[in-house]
């Protein structure tokens, strides 16, 4: 086992024939001078948004939207994970974690026009407290929260009733993206179909469900990050998030040039895309793997023995070779490697039926005439939630199940569109969830099992949420790191959750493309981004 700061992965850019053809691989790098020809760039999304609210937008073809209409106090760096100034021109945190100030630049205005203050910091962060479980995707950094206390017009001190060393990072996410006090007196769901008003470098138009988000450049954009070479105002005139579902027919629409870049690259078309001119854009995303997470809660699942059959069903490696690409790789815990604080367990997380047997055979699951598990009259049966946002899901979870079926396992699969997954999960009916989750931070895992105690899956073990907490409060990296580490093993120990596979995320850019730029979530940053004709 190692434990250690891995750097995030380098952006990979893989032109098409490049020496051949002449293209450049300039997709990568923000771009001042990438104005284009035309006015608008397109954008395929693999999925409706479903939702806008940054606080709640969870997903990529959420997050690609609404990420654009909000800035962030402070930014991190995508390759050495530091963070950086963006609304905040200086920030300070006290030795204990417990209070963070932030000095705001000045002449920030949100596109309603009014100025953004102190006070409306403070506003932002209290207005998270106040609608709680239904932005818990934010509400998770705030654990602790007491207040943000107004030093002056342009300083803002958040305070905590206890450590939170999570919390800085957490300030370059686009959860905790500001919001104008218009936007903030609309309920939360509300925000979900577009009343955001941010001081991004975009505001939004109009959002058509199933169909299209639209959002037009910001005049005056005067305070992009710190980590930006492209200043000032946006590059393009508008951006149009085009919902394509079909991944052939994104495929095609970028070939055609119907569309300038595409999300959700499926790995079969990765290879055809490079050899018809098309830059895959590529980053390897943090925080937690595509993961089967079990809900403990059921009986079957608490059993840790069924959870670790399960986990020893899976060949991980035969499901990257056969449902993605190259460019995946195996789980090696439950977080990525390009984790803060990621720990190497993949001599643990072994492809071994016999052992699924063996751990079933003492759990008293005996094989029926179909060779599913029976237990006092009960077929071992899974039902699984997972989400359609990600092409391969589908072919990998397919595998999964005749890999799982192989030991006496059968796992019923149950397809959500993904900003339902949540609301489905939250029933506390199913079995097993699947899906992923972006950040560059370890507290991932805090969100994901345990949340405080509301997390869905009915986590519960001393050890893992002791682990949980210590990393979150524990201000010295080695030692917040370490603790990281002990919930990595419960995680994957105990079959908390079964880690399968590495998500990296694929852009499809046609040529003529320039400053489609990753932010540290692997999530796009687009004040940049031109077409031009090729």
């Amino acid at each position: 086992m190692s434990t250690s700061l891995r750097r995030p992965g380098a952006l990979l850019l893989v032109p098409a024939l490049a020496a051949a053809l002449g293209l450049s691989a300039c997709g990568g790098a923000d771009s001042a001078a990438g104005t284009g020809d035309a006015d608008t760039f397109t954008f395929a999304l693999a999925s409706d948004p479903g939702c806008l609210n940054p606080r709640v937008a969870g997903n990529n073809d959420a997050a690609y939207p609404s990420r654009q209409l909000v800035d962030s106090l402070t930014d991190q760096d995508p390759e050495t994970g530091e963070i950086k100034p963006w609304l905040a021109e200086k920030f300070s945190v006290n030795k204990t974690a417990t209070q963070f100030t932030f000095t705001l630049r000045d002449g920030v205005t949100f596109s309603d026009g009014t100025p953004l203050t102190a006070e409306t910091v403070q506003q932002n962060f209290d207005e998270i407290i106040t609608h709680g479980a239904a932005q818990a995707q934010s509400l998770q950094f705030l654990t602790g929260y007491a207040e943000t206390v107004v030093v002056d017009d342009r300083t803002a001190r958040v305070e905590f009733d206890q450590p939170n060393a999570q919390f800085l990072q957490a300030t370059a996410s686009h959860f905790l993206g500001l919001l104008a006090p218009s936007s903030l007196a609309a309920d939360p769901v509300t925000r979900c179909d577009g009343n955001i008003v941010g001081t991004g470098p975009f505001v939004l138009d109009h959002y058509t469900k199933n169909t299209e988000v639209v959002e037009t450049r910001r005049p005056g954009y005067a305070w992009g990050s710190s980590l930006w070479e492209h200043t000032g105002e946006a590059a393009s005139a508008r951006l149009v998030f085009k919902v394509i579902p079909e991944a052939g027919v994104r495929s095609g629409s970028l070939r055609s040039g119907q569309v300038d870049a595409i999300g959700g690259v499926p790995p079969q078309d990765e290879s055809s895309l490079q050899t018809g001119g098309i830059t895959l854009q590529i980053r390897p995303n943090p925080g937690q793997v595509f993961t089967l997470t079990p809900n403990v809660q059921r009986p079957a699942l608490a059993d840790v023995r069924v959870r670790q059959a399960l986990s020893h069903a899976v060949d991980r490696s035969a499901v990257v070779a056969a449902a993605l690409s190259p460019s995946y790789e195996a789980a090696s815990s439950a977080v990525a490697s390009t984790t803060p604080g990621w720990t190497d367990l993949g001599d643990e997380l072994t492809y071994d039926p016999a052992e699924s047997k063996r751990l079933l055979d003492a759990a008293g699951w005996t094989p029926g005439a179909d060779g599913i598990r029976e237990k006092g009259g009960q077929r071992l049966t899974l039902v699984t939630y997972w989400g359609t946002n990600f092409n391969p899901n589908q072919a990998a979870l397919e595998l999964i199940q005749q890999q799982a079926k192989q030991v006496g396992i059968e796992i019923d699969l149950n397809s959500v569109a993904i900003g339902e997954l949540q609301a489905k999960l939250a029933t506390g009916d199913f079995d097993l969830s699947w899906g992923n989750s972006t950040r560059p931070d370890p507290d991932i895992l805090r969100n994901t099992y345990w949340r405080d105690g509301t997390a869905p899956y009915g986590i519960d073990d001393p050890a893992l949420v002791k682990a949980l907490k210590a990393q979150q409060t524990t201000t010295q990296q080695k030692a917040r790191f370490a603790d990281a580490a002990t919930a990595q093993e419960v995680i994957v120990e105990k079959a908390y959750g079964v880690p399968v596979f590495e998500l990296i995320t694929v852009l499809g850019l046609r040529p003529g493309v320039t400053g489609v730029r990753f932010d540290s979530y692997s999530r796009l940053q687009l004040v940049a981004a031109a077409a031009t004709e090729s």
